[in-house]
């Protein structure tokens, strides 16, 4: 596949990825390669990888435990002691190898270890290849308060070699799967309808499809780095997606949940939010629906649990002067920015998505 070429940095697939970094680690002159990975990675990806990193560098190993729990300052701290006693400098390399949790907590650490280091994003799950990985965001969570600390940082490079999904079980390849209908959602109704009908999600159309939705969020990403204005649009599901995950990131009742099962319930929501607010007809909202209830079934959440995911709202980083701020649909394909929903309307999403 053709790489995806950014103002700054440049995402590369499969083959390319190792090409690309055989030539420019040594250009570079690093003094050495930090390879952050999470215990999952270090078995089933780190093997593959280093099968193929050809370098004379020496070669640091750091991992972390997996889950978003562990995506924590205190995680960093130990992350940061670790560089300081391996002796790594200002011209060493970090490798973030692995999935969400682990490229934004490495490319938040590499940022700001000697006032920041090289890194590169090597994402190993259907998520962090199209979304966490690229776009430069950086940081980690605030107790169950998601991303809250952090900074925007763009990596050296992005290198996606979709064989690492091969390591994946179904549900890890789903939800990244939400962020890629999401593209379709805000951007590209063509796009979300190709999508849609990706039955096996291992199949050849999946690497096509992950190279769109780069490009789907690059084009955003590189009209408004620092979100202050179109780059909102991304966040379609996650303001009450990101409260439902944390709700059940923090309750010992609750199982907790994959970022896209949580943003895919967020999608519903906000969708019949765009609907109720005469945006998104009625028949776009019920088809919607049916997707995403049909790839990630419903979430059990009771009328006092609700209260409880719309207190957190008041936490969202797109909020404005105490005022909660939606992104919604104008129709499939098409979505916008700084939209307002009081919470009767928030408690109706709420009941039709339990129907």
């Amino acid at each position: 596949m053709e790489a995806v070429k950014t103002a700054d940095y440049t995402i590369f697939f499969n083959d390319d990825c190792y090409l690309w970094l055989y030539e420019n680690v040594r250009l570079n002159r690093y003094s050495m390669a930090v390879i952050i990975t999470d215990s999952n990675t270090q078995q089933y990806c780190l093997p593959l990888f280093l099968q193929r990193f050809e370098t004379d560098l020496p070669i640091e190993i750091i991992e972390l435990e997996p889950g978003e729990e562990n995506k924590t300052i205190e995680t960093c701290t130990q992350v940061w002691q670790a560089l300081a006693d391996i002796g790594a400098d200002r011209k060493s390399i970090i490798i973030n190898l692995g999935g969400g949790v682990v490229t934004d907590l490495g490319g938040f650490v590499a940022a700001t270890f000697k006032r920041g280091v090289d890194f590169i994003n090597i994402p190993t799950t259907l998520l962090g290849m199209v979304d966490a990985a690229i776009g430069g965001k950086t940081g980690v969570d605030l107790g169950s308060l998601k991303n809250q600390v952090g900074v925007i940082k763009n990596p050296v490079a992005v290198l996606a070699d979709t064989s690492y999904l091969a390591t994946l079980p179904a549900e890890e390849i789903r939800s990244g799967f939400a962020e890629m209908l999401k593209h379709g959602l805000i951007y590209d109704k063509n796009y979300w309808e190709s999508v849609v009908s990706l039955t096996n999600l291992t199949n050849d159309d999946l690497d096509s499809a992950i190279k769109r939705s780069v490009e789907i969020k690059m084009a955003v990403v590189e009209q408004d780095p620092h979100e202050k204005d179109l780059r909102k649009i991304l966040n379609f599901g996650h303001t009450l997606g990101h409260a439902i995950e944390s709700y059940f990131l923090d309750s010992k009742d609750k199982k907790t949940l994959l970022h896209g099962e949580a943003i895919a319930a967020g999608m519903i929501l906000e969708a019949h939010l765009s609907m109720q607010k005469k945006m998104l007809s009625e028949n776009e909202y019920n088809y919607i629906k049916e997707v995403l209830r049909g790839v990630f079934g419903k979430l059990e959440i009771t009328e006092n649990e609700q209260a409880e995911i719309i207190k957190l709202l008041l936490h969202d980083k797109k909020n404005e002067f105490g005022t909660v701020k939606f992104v919604l649909l104008q129709e499939t394909g098409k979505a916008i920015i700084n939209q307002e929903a009081d919470n009767s309307l928030i408690n109706n999403a709420f009941r039709d998505y339990q129907n």
